[in-house]
């Protein structure tokens, strides 16, 4: 089947006969989005903290719990067809999603700056070492332009042409071929008897895995959207994800175990022509960045409906590309992370409203009603609204204070079970006032 470039939907529900990924469409999206640079980056963080069997262990027990909210936020979009920040408007109220909004296409910017700058700067390593041409604002341009023409084409295209016709072939070839000679190199034994040397807590170590495919909640509706079936959408995201994810981490945390390096990039330079497989999955990571840049142009028109998906696509990706020649985005990480914070609670409010309070049903045509059912007061769901701010509260205490423990799931519980009690002593009311 012959996939053209589909029109410019922005946050109007895809219609049905566009919604044409099937659930192994869909899992080689999350599988792709799962694992790469990145993800390689995050599971050398449990090593040698933990031994490899502990890691491994962790990591699938935390993608395993983790990559179920993520599934089930992007079951949303695929029931109702609509983005991931209109799926917010039934428990936030149609104003009160935009202030989440925001938060999301400044994180979104920030990521894909980070996925431009790490893809650059590997990118000039490559040609600096093989070469002695050094040019990382020329890095940067390139894989900017590839973002935004992918942006541009659409999730249809990218999933049909780009990653099962060539990106996902070319990932797990060259992860196959890093992770041979990386045993190879440091040998099977020497990874398997590496001794946890201490300073990550199981808890905290749990919580950083399942932090990552929640980190993905926010854009999960972006694409499931287009499934066919809801039912092929969460499956396909469910077991894409958890393959990629448990994937990736698994080989950052053997890169690093193998080779003794400090860094996963510096890594590859141990490897048997580890700088050509390091190129191959800087392309397969375009990917990633795409995901940014498109999810942030559909958010953005969450709040401002009129504005032309491509024409935000093209600034925002020009926005990256600048962030990523001026500004050392390494000192920027952490204020990334604390905005993606803020999206456990959120989601822990739009699941247990859409799942438990909603009993999973949308009026689409009141998502884009001024006074209709999603308006509550002013636009605002003021009970959302403070069950976010308890379940973020309780990310902070623990962050502060029981740092072991791993804020991302209880605050997301929090804010769960809040919005939920909120929403029965609301229903309560309103028999009474009858």
């Amino acid at each position: 089947m012959k996939i053209r470039k589909p029109p410019e939907w922005g946050i109007t529900p895809v219609p049905q006969n566009q919604r044409i990924l099937r659930a192994i469409d869909l899992a080689v999206f999350w599988t792709s989005l799962g694992t790469g640079l990145l993800v390689y980056q995050a599971g050398a963080l449990l090593v040698p903290a933990l031994d490899f069997l502990t890691s491994f262990i962790v990591i699938t027990i935390g993608t395993l719990i983790g990559t179920l909210p993520l599934a089930l936020a992007g079951m949303i979009g695929g029931n109702v067809g609509v983005p991931t920040m209109v799926s917010l408007r039934p428990s936030f109220g149609i104003r009160g999603s935009y202030f989440p909004t925001w938060l999301n296409v400044i994180q979104l910017i920030g990521w894909g700056t980070l996925e431009i700058a790490v893809m650059a700067k590997a990118g000039d390593l490559i040609s600096s070492t093989t070469t002695g041409f050094s040019a990382y604002w020329l890095w940067v341009i390139v894989f900017t332009i590839f973002t935004i023409l992918m942006g541009i084409g659409g999730p249809l295209l990218v999933v049909k042409q780009w990653l099962e016709r060539f990106a996902f072939w070319l990932l797990y070839g060259s992860a196959a071929w890093v992770t041979f000679w990386a045993l190879q190199n440091g040998g099977l034994s020497r990874v398997l008897g590496a001794k946890a040397e201490g300073g990550l807590p199981l808890l905290l170590a749990l919580d950083l895995v399942i932090a990552m495919p929640l980190s993905w909640m926010p854009l999960a509706a972006d694409y499931n959207r287009f499934a066919s079936t809801s039912k092929g959408g969460f499956l396909g995201t469910y077991i894409g994800f958890v393959v990629g994810n448990i994937s990736g981490y698994t080989i950052g945390s053997i890169l690093i175990l193998a080779t003794g390096s400090a860094d996963i990039v510096g890594s590859f330079g141990y490897l048997f022509l580890g700088a050509p497989a390091l190129l191959l999955i800087l392309v397969y990571e375009l990917d990633n960045c795409f995901a940014d840049v498109y999810s942030a142009a559909v958010s953005v028109q969450n709040n401002l409906p009129k504005l032309k998906q491509w024409v935000l696509i093209l600034l925002i990706g020009g926005l990256c590309a600048a962030l990523a020649l001026f500004i050392d985005i390494e000192n920027y990480i952490w204020f990334l992370l604390w905005i993606g914070a803020t999206f456990s609670p959120i989601f822990g409010v739009v699941l247990s409203h859409y799942y438990l309070v909603a009993k999973q049903r949308i009026d689409v045509e009141q998502l884009y009603t001024r006074g209709g059912d999603y308006w509550y007061s002013k636009g605002v769901n003021i009970s959302a609204i403070v069950s976010w701010a308890a379940g973020f509260a309780v990310y902070i205490l623990i962050t502060t204070y029981l740092s072991w423990l791993g804020a991302t799931t209880p605050s997301m519980l929090t804010a769960a079970a809040l919005n939920i009690a909120l929403a029965k002593a609301r229903k309560r009311i309103r028999v009474v006032a009858r």
